[in-house]
């Protein structure tokens, strides 16, 4: 039985539960700014050529998959869940960092997901960033660095989880 106290791995755990707090308020707090202060179809210059415009996604990059949203609200819930259980035995700061990204990132799409409209398991997240080719949100821009990391932490091969514990209970 894992001892949660004050182990490493307990810190580490709790460390990526509040970087995920972080990310899931910053992403919806925005995400309702977006919403009352975008909702005419008004666009506000940020800095070229990124603007803020409103968009509804029912799909993912791109509108990719817009008539399958019960997709995306299962792989956000299995992300979710992945992430938590994966994390049970966080081995380093970086990993925790990365994963506490990843997990608030997928708990605020699932979020959309489950409770905007149209629907349960069918609504649209809230996208407002537009930097041209694409619209997203901040959830998206730490999913993307939280994918980059994975990648350096992998390339670098640091440790993501201790070994489990041959002890028995």
């Amino acid at each position: 039985m894992m001892q949660w106290g004050r182990s490493t791995t307990g810190r580490l755990y709790g460390a990526m539960l509040a970087l995920a707090a972080v990310v899931l308020l910053v992403d919806q707090l925005t995400k309702l700014w977006a919403t009352s202060a975008l909702s005419g179809g008004e666009r506000i210059d940020v800095i070229p050529p990124i603007q803020f415009r409103l968009l509804y996604n029912p799909g993912a990059a791109f509108s990719i998959g817009a008539g399958a949203t019960w997709i995306f609200t299962l792989a956000a819930a299995a992300a979710v869940v992945g992430i938590l259980h994966i994390a049970r035995r966080l081995a380093s700061t970086g990993w925790a960092l990365t994963l506490g990204a990843l997990l608030g990132g997928a708990v605020s799409h699932l979020g959309d997901r489950l409770f905007r409209e149209p629907g349960l398991a069918r609504g649209h997240v809230v996208d407002f960033i537009d930097y041209g080719p694409f619209v997203g949100n901040v959830a998206d821009i730490v999913l993307f660095c939280g994918c980059a990391s994975v990648m350096l932490l992998s390339l670098r091969g640091v440790e993501l989880a201790e070994a489990p514990s041959t002890e028995s209970a």
